[in-house]
């Protein structure tokens, strides 16, 4: 059995972590350090969607998406009641 694969070239698609050709603000990785910037105090995600929409990291609400579950997956944000928060470690 085989499987392929289809890769794409573009960087539209979400990458985790910086590599040669994608540099760190441009990584989910680096998104979400702005992301967890703005989490200094615990906020809905509708609230924080309004603080970091406008960054050109984030740019659309896919990637933002993304980049929270990413920082979830990490155990970098929680949801508790609603809102989301930073965990301390």
């Amino acid at each position: 059995m085989t499987l392929s694969t289809n890769q794409s070239s573009t960087y539209d698609s979400p990458i985790i972590l910086p590599t040669k050709h994608i540099s760190i603000r441009n990584s989910l990785l680096g998104v979400g350090a702005k992301i967890i910037e703005q989490l200094y105090y615990p906020r809905t995600v509708s609230s924080l969607w309004s603080a970091v929409s406008t960054m050109p990291e984030v740019s659309t609400f896919e990637r933002f998406v993304l980049t929270l579950d990413l920082l979830y997956m990490i155990g970098a944000v929680e949801m508790d009641e609603g809102l989301l928060r930073r965990c301390n470690q």
